[in-house]
Order: structure tokens, then sequence, then C-alpha cells
């Protein structure tokens, strides 16, 4: 007999059918047996009644099943208003055990670390599977915003025969009789292909960042979306971009998942309007000082208390969960970074904060080659290394910008996790690497 879908299962009342799954609970009375099989889409009762004497399938479920176990159950679907699982209940006639589980060396109170070496038991839990149901939803909202742009997606390589342009650490690896460098950004590869005239890309793939971060937010491989725009006027086209892709990703999954994130998280999805609102670095940090952050008033930028900050504050004035932070200085961003003639101090650049976390980061890139230079040397850094990256500004390219988002930064804010550890599949931090 064919599987039937335990959502699926208020269609077949009265109808015999199949189900496939796990046994999530036993209850095994004097006079009756309940099994609780979870799919992935529920939950539902089977309910055997005891005879005088046992026959092969309650001296199967007695003796045979045990939690976690995977089974196969065939019976009647019966219409049972006192069963809170849907009203419905399974009457079996016939139960075939998969694969007997032995005990669980995992529960819901088990601490993350210890969930994480059991990471295949832990996603058979209803709030993981949600998770990763969101970020399925989630990707195909974001292409979908993409593709409806104009945008064309692009694969970049992740090993690189030099480090990352942007300076950021990066994994050494050994590459044949030379050593190759794991991507921390496509950035070159994105600014490629504007080069190339392609005039909107993006990317959703893996980053790999070797900083040794043991924070809540911060792993050493992740999934990353990477978009970049030519010939637009200013960096408001790309934050106007990302404002409009975000608000329809969150429209989708708010339509798709937002009764059961309320339900399995207790979280409301909202969807923002736009445009967020907007702070320069330096009117960031005139509000923040004069709440008491930087009492020294020395930082030039926002650490993570000064982004949760200015985020309440974004939260007061406009009732946005959402704030972009503009104009840095010159000296936190790197060299390739537009300065606007007006402010030659700053760059024309941004992070965008949710709910107190930075999720993205963009700007215009400076697309003049002998200002790209100039502002290399500045920095202090060796121009031929950086050849195969400026050569791309030398044959007339037009402006452009982008940004790079955490999708995994992204489901962490949206589900409200304590980690981004449960925000993806397989975490990989400095003291990870397996499963």
């Amino acid at each position: 007999m064919p599987r039937t879908l335990i959502r699926d299962l208020a269609a077949a009342v009265g109808e015999e059918v199949t189900v496939y799954g796990w046994v999530n609970a036993l209850r095994l009375q004097r006079k009756l047996q309940f099994v609780i099989v979870r799919d992935h889409t529920g939950l539902v009762q089977i309910t055997n009644k005891r005879t005088d004497e046992a026959g092969e399938l309650e001296q199967l479920i007695e003796h045979g099943m045990t939690p976690e176990s995977a089974v196969k159950i065939t019976g009647v679907v019966i219409s049972a208003p006192n069963v809170k699982l849907g009203g419905l209940e399974i009457q079996p006639t016939a139960v075939e055990v998969v694969s007997r589980a032995d005990a669980m060396p995992i529960d819901r109170q088990t601490g993350i670390d210890q969930r994480l070496d059991w990471r295949f038991l832990d996603v058979r839990q209803p709030e993981r599977q949600l998770t990763f149901a969101v970020q399925t939803t989630l990707e195909e909202a974001l292409r979908e915003f993409a593709y409806a742009e104009g945008c064309t997606e692009m694969h970049t390589p992740k090993l690189m025969g030099t480090a990352s342009e942007s300076g950021s650490e990066v994994f050494a690896v050994k590459y044949f009789d030379r050593t190759a460098y794991l991507a921390q950004s496509p950035q070159f590869y994105k600014q490629m292909a504007i080069a190339g005239g392609i005039d909107k890309v993006f990317e959703i793939g893996p980053v790999f960042r070797a900083e040794p971060s043991f924070t809540s937010r911060h792993s050493t491989e992740f999934t990353g979306l990477d978009v970049e725009i030519a010939w637009i006027e200013d960096v408001e086209d790309v934050m106007r971009f990302e404002e409009r892709m975000l608000a329809h990703a969150l429209r989708r999954i708010e339509e798709r998942h937002g009764e059961a994130i309320r339900e399995i998280f207790g979280v409301e999805v909202t969807v923002p309007d736009v445009a967020f609102p907007r702070y320069t670095m330096a009117e960031a940090i005139s509000l923040l000082r004069a709440r008491g952050w930087d009492p020294e008033g020395v930082k030039e930028d926002l650490d993570p208390e000064g982004e949760r900050m200015i985020s309440r504050i974004a939260a007061e004035e406009h009732g946005s969960e959402f704030v972009f932070i503009t104009e840095f200085p010159i000296s936190v961003r790197p060299f390739y970074h537009l300065r606007p003639e007006h402010n030659p101090d700053v760059t024309a650049s941004f992070d965008l904060l949710w709910k107190g976390l930075e999720i993205t980061t963009g700007a215009q890139r400076e697309h003049r080659h002998d200002v790209l230079l100039k502002q290399a040397e500045e920095k202090g850094l060796g121009l031929e290394p950086l050849t195969s990256y400026t050569d791309c500004f030398r044959f007339g390219t037009p402006p452009h910008g982008g940004f790079g988002a955490g999708v995994n930064r992204i489901l962490m804010v949206l589900l409200g996790l304590e980690s981004i550890r449960d925000a993806m599949f397989l975490f990989r931090g400095p003291n990870r690497l397996t499963p």
C-alpha cells in the first residue's frame, strides 16, 4: 500500500492507510496500547485494543518497539474528537518495525554541544524540522526575488590562488604542490562578473572564515547570500534592493510557515515596511554616547552592545526591527569601498542590523582603476598581489555595489534562536569538525 503522509489523514477517515515514521512515544496500558507516530508532517495516535490472548501485533508493539524506532503502520483512520492530535486515530491492522532504535543518547534537555554530537538525531525534533523548512523557503524566496529583478545566478570558486582581497582571515589548504585558500567571500568574482557586462549577479553558497570566534553568532563555515548590481546611482540603490528582497522573503515565510513559527518558536514573523531607517555612523555614535555607550569616546565602529542599543533606538523612534548604519569611516572599511567626494573621510557603505544583530555588510565599490590603486596604497597594501583583482577595473567597469548577508544569521534572528549552531545543519567552529 502506498504511503500516506500524516498531514493528509483527515481526508482518509474510514479508509485503510499506511503511514511511515518514527515512534514518538509509547503508552502501554492494561487495556490499550497507544503509539504516537511522527513523520515530517505531523503526529498521529495509533490505538490498539488488547485481547484476552495477546496476538502477534500486540506482542510486536509490546516488545518490538522502542521510542524512535522506524516503523510502518497500516490501519483504518477513525474520527476521534477526544484525541488531541487532530481528532483522529488509526486502528492498526499491520505493524512493521523497519529499524529498532537503541536507547537515545540525547533528549530535549540535553545541552547544545552534546546535541551537535548527535545532530542526525537532534534534527528529528519538530523545531529542527521547521528550522530547515523555513531555511528552504528563505532561500527559495531570495532566488525568486533575484530572478524577478533580472539577476544572473553565479557559482564562484571556493578555492583561490591568493588570499582574499578583503584581508579577512582565510584557511590555507594544500593544493597539489602549492597552497590554495578557501574563499571567505565571492567579492572578487562578483565584481569580475560586473566587469564582464553582467548587470546584476547573486550567489547563495558556502563561505569560510578562519576566525577563532566562540560567540553565539559566529561559525567558520556558513551559507552566504551575495549580490552585486551594476550601473547604480549611489549606495542607496543597493540598500533599496536589499530592503525589498528581505521584505519579499519574509512575506513568503509568513505565508507558508507563520502559524507554525508562532506555535513552535513563539515568534511573530513581521513583514517589514520599506524603507528601513538609516543612521550614519556619526549619528549612531552620537546617539549611543548620549546614552552612556563608549564613555572614553574612542570607538569608531559599533561593538555588539552598540548594535543592540542602536537597534532599540530605531525600534523606539521608527517602529522598525531593521536599521541601516551607513558612512563607515575609511579606517574600518576595505580599500575598495568608494569614498564620496563630499566627505572623503567616510565610505559609501552600510551594515544592516536586525533586532540588534548585524546580518549584512555592503557598499558601493570604487570602480575607477586609478582611484582604487591610490586607496590600496593609502591602506599600506602592496599592489602586486592585488593585480588579479585590480585588473578588472582597467577596461571600463560601471559604477556598482553590493552586499553579503549570512543566511544562517537571518534564520537565527527570524526564529529567535539562541545560537547560530541551531541555524545550520552541521555546525563548524574553531573546535568542531565533526560529525
